[in-house]
């Protein structure tokens, strides 16, 4: 049978060895597969201990963007595909075909789906055109479609070098990533549909997405093992950066053919079915068709039409969520219904697959590599007497920005505890952490002694009256205690303890080496940190991302350990597109010196303060002041090693548009600051913070193009909800589904609308009050129904505000109609007014009520609906305003306009839970 799969090979460095290739085998060793091709090897040092393949790029690499083979023209989108293709199969994958079926993303084509369960090895390239309806614009926004091509590749196995393969594809394409300011963004990926998620990075270039990049975690429910890496490019936006284009349309597709002449017509007419004409009561119809046939051909026990079936109740679902009939409830229970079928479909799969004895091979787990203990013995002879500095460098893959500063607190922690309970004299002991690119942690111990200080310790032995005889001679059992301690009879004594009276000995515990304690203690020191997600990539060890290297050095001397696969060793990687992307370490003394050169900045306070000074000066030649937001600063300084500003403009017509709108499409989608005059009026320009050496010109224009192509994106949504009165959107609100069993959200809020009266009673607000609270109420959520926020949802309450305002309406109602969002998430803020109080209070009394009547109560482990998070909000707002609310009455008066009868079992289970929750 032909192998339809190039299993991976992973470069395997002993310690004690130069590097060399490992190959897995199959489980017929007879069978060698071809490997995927490792392009840069770390070279290796006859003074250096490392394990791994680097993920750095050595300056003769072939990433020099002056060497002949990057001088190639700017390709076409035709030729960006052949490039890929060549480029990927070069190093070892198989270039396949795309799914013959809609799909929202590259992930869903069973190519990848299927084949990253169970054990055979599976390396694949493939185009896949992607359909989301949702992203549908009639061709108007320059980076929105709702047919978009991605470029998919498949690693299986992990490689270990999978970053520095993808940056030579971007070479392969024709991008110079000197110039440009390329990042690896934390991107917690999840697919509710496939139960799958994984952990990796959006990765941008000049503030713009191009490629997403996951190490798959877990698909169809199951958890996976061996892991896959996944990386999908966006070849729409990657292709307009490199024509210098800035529509899609513009794309030059072939010589001679654009973009826009070969698929405009296609993105008017589909973006017109997707978001006006689709039926949604057909489309319902077809959801539940697809759904009972993938039932049907499951219990035929035929995994792959099952699949297809399940792919085609995803586009139905998506094309009802573009026409904004499913709600945030109605959702989870979609999402569930398919979520079933995946895990089915995964689990049949696997049982096929194993049926027929794995026709792939499987991958064999990596061997642990253990540190020789000539290795250990040759450093020790090595040792100096006197105290030395001892470093450990953790390195890993781009950490979340907040995992940096506690992981770095947590190793610094347990470094002391460590040296304390080893009886390990030091001086200081400081951490830092880099946030992204390969180094993470870095522990500096000043003047750790190069022995153990000698500990004199009380031993018990045996009872008295078995290390004595009657005679009072000595028995076998007190010579043989004394002989283990090396220590005299005579230095024997009895000492009581409760009824029992033991003999004991007072020793001198031996003094061993630091080396020798680190060396065996630091693998579980770096086990110990922990993290709030973590993720496996080529064992059962679990990090917050991969680990790429240790560097561990007591002076000049390497403290020889391994963790994870890697050997602790004395090499460093500073930016990768520098020529410091790997550097040696001679000592640990040097180590702060080495690492500046690099362009490196380890101090958490320093970067943050280079980035504050330099982004002031900016600000002030424009006359304006960052708006400084804490929350941004902090993701922003964990987001760069070498931080460097670059101020931008956008036209100024799009001030037009709401301050919120902007400044939250700046700060949550961009990580950029925005500036603001003396006044605190919104100027056209921002400031973005890239990292290490770029070209300022090429990243400017780059970050600027993106914020275009975003803000034309909220004006649209904008300009379509001011055509109407902010009151009209209210009927709308019929269309978004809210429970099947509890109506939509008009029902919802006509449900809300009908018990203020009460429940403004019942908390004691003012009759005079009463008349606001209503007509509030009347207009409350309409916002949900409004373009921009089904576009950015965060901005629910405020965008209702806003256009409150704009309606004319007065500040008491606007100001409400925000406050019933409040509190957002724990530790927001409340509502201030009696008005958006009531109203808070009213919407989380019926949801409450109604998702429990309707069987949604939270499990212990699952509570997919956030009914605590909801009863969690709604004690808040009750405590800190002092609000003494008969609960169970104020239960009862939402149950009593619930569409559902409620039981009295039913109220005394959501008290409970309220309860629990305070």
């Amino acid at each position: 049978m032909a192998i339809l799969a190039i299993p991976l090979v992973v470069s395997v460095l002993k310690p004690h060895h130069s590097l060399h290739f490992s190959f897995f085998r199959s489980r017929n060793h007879s069978r060698l597969c071809r490997p995927l091709i490792h392009l840069s090897p770390l070279r290796s040092s006859k003074t250096s201990i490392s394990a791994i393949t680097t993920s750095a790029i050595p300056n003769n690499s072939s990433t020099d963007p002056n060497t002949d083979s990057n001088k190639a023209s700017v390709p076409t989108f035709q030729q960006a595909i052949q490039r890929l293709q060549k480029y990927w199969a070069s190093v070892g994958c198989a270039v396949m075909q795309c799914s013959n079926t809609e799909v929202g993303a590259g992930t869903m084509n069973p190519l990848t789906f299927l084949r990253v369960l169970g054990p055979e090895p599976w390396n694949v390239a493939y185009v896949e055109p992607s359909i989301r309806p949702d992203d549908s614009r009639f061709g108007e926004n320059p980076n929105r479609l709702q047919r978009h091509t991605q470029f998919q590749v498949i690693l299986k196995p992990d490689p270990g070098n999978s970053q520095d393969l993808f940056l030579r594809s971007l070479t392969a394409l024709g991008i110079n990533i000197n110039e440009h300011d390329i990042r690896f963004v934390e991107d917690n990926w999840e697919s509710p549909v496939l139960g799958a998620w994984g952990l990796g990075w959006e990765i941008w270039m000049d503030g713009m997405e191009i490629t997403q990049f996951t190490y798959f975690q877990q698909a169809g429910s199951l958890q996976l093992l061996p892991i896959s890496v996944e990386i999908t490019y966006g070849l729409e936006r990657i292709l307009m950066l490199l024509q210098g284009v800035d529509h899609f349309k513009k794309i030059q597709y072939a010589d001679g053919i654009t973009y826009g002449e070969l698929f405009m017509e296609n993105e008017k007419e589909m973006s017109s079915y997707y978001l006006e004409h689709a039926n949604v009561h057909h489309i319902q119809k077809h959801f539940d068709f697809f759904e009972e046939e993938a039932r049907s051909l499951l219990a035929l026990g035929l995994a792959i039409p099952a699949y297809d079936q399940l792919l085609k109740t995803s586009h139905a679902f998506n094309i009802l969520d573009s026409r904004g009939f499913v709600g945030v409830t109605e959702r989870a229970r979609y999402f569930g219904r398919m979520r079933s079928l995946a895990r089915q479909c995964a689990q049949l799969w696997l049982k096929t697959r194993e049926s027929l004895g794995h026709p792939l091979g499987t991958i064999s787990e990596p061997e642990q590599l253990v540190c020789p203990k000539e290795i250990l013995q040759t450093a020790v002879q090595r040792v100096h007497e006197d105290p030395r500095l001892f470093l450990l460098e953790i390195g890993t893959e781009e950490l979340p920005p907040q995992d940096v500063a506690s992981a770095s607190q947590q190793v610094k922690d347990l470094i002391i505890q460590l040296l304390d309970k080893q009886r390990l004299g030091h001086g200081e002991v400081q951490a830092f952490g880099t946030p992204r690119r390969l180094v993470s942690m870095n522990v500096c111990v000043k003047n750790l002694s190069t022995k153990q200080v000698g500990n004199e310790v009380e031993v018990r032995g045996p009872p008295v009256s078995k290390a004595f005889d009657g005679q009072g001679n000595p028995t076998k059992a007190a010579v043989g205690f004394c002989r283990r301690f090396c220590v005299p009879l005579d230095s024997l004594y009895r000492k009581a303890e409760g009824k029992t009276e033991y003999v004991y000995v007072r020793v001198m515990e031996s003094a061993r080496l630091a080396l020798e304690v680190l060396s065996e203690d630091l693998p579980c020191i770096i086990a110990k940190i922990s993290f709030p997600k973590s993720m496996r990539w080529n064992s059962q060890v679990m990090f917050s991302r991969p680990i790429r290297w240790i560097l561990a050095l007591h002076g000049d001397v390497v403290v020889p350990f391994t963790f994870a696969g890697v050997v602790s060793g004395n090499l460093s990687h500073g930016l990768r597109n520098t020529p410091s992307a790997t550097v040696k370490v001679e000592s640990a003394e040097s180590y702060a010196t080495v690492i500046r050169n690099a362009g490196i900045s380890l101090d958490i306070e320093e970067r943050k303060q280079t980035i504050l000074e330099q982004s002031n000066a900016l600000a002030k030649g424009v006359n304006g002041h960052i708006l400084l937001q804490g929350s941004l600063l902090d993701e922003v300084v964990n987001l760069v090693e070498a931080p460097v500003p670059v101020i931008g403009k956008f036209k100024e017509s799009f001030l037009e548009l709401p301050k919120d709108l902007l400044t939250m499409v700046m700060q949550k989608h961009q990580k950029y600051f925005a500036i603001t005059d003396d006044t605190g009026r919104l100027l056209p320009y921002f400031i973005t913070v890239a990292n290490g050496a770029i070209n300022e010109m090429v990243v400017r224009k780059g970050n600027e193009a993106v914020l275009r192509a975003r803000y034309e994106d909220a004006k649209f949504f904008y300009e379509m909800d001011t055509r109407k009165k902010f009151s009209e959107f209210r009927s709308q609100l019929k269309g978004i589904l809210f429970h099947e069993k509890l109506g939509t959200m008009l029902d919802k809020m006509i449900r809300i609308q009908n018990m203020v009266t009460e429940l403004s009673s019942a908390l004691e607000v003012g009759e005079d009050k009463l008349r606001i609270i209503q007509d509030a109420a009347s207009l409350a959520m309409s916002d949900l129904a409004t373009a921009v926020v089904t576009e950015f949802t965060s901005l629910s309450g405020i965008m209702a505000r806003h256009y409150a305002f704009r309606d004319g309406y007065s500040e008491q109602i606007a100001e409400a109609l925000f406050e019933i969002t409040l509190p957002r998430y724990s530790g927001d803020v409340v509502p201030k007014t009696d008005v958006g109080i009531v109203l808070a209070v009213a919407d989380r009394l019926d949801s409450l009520v109604g998702l429990f009547g309707a069987g949604c109560q939270p499990s212990s482990t699952n509570d997919p609906f956030g009914l605590r998070r909801i009863s969690y909000g709604l004690v808040q707002v009750l405590v800190e305003k002092d609000k003494n609310l008969d609960l169970r009455h104020a239960l009862q008066l939402a149950a009593a306009v619930q569409p559902i009868t409620i039981e009295a079992s039913i109220i005394d289970d959501v008290r409970t839970n309220s309860y629990v929750v305070c």
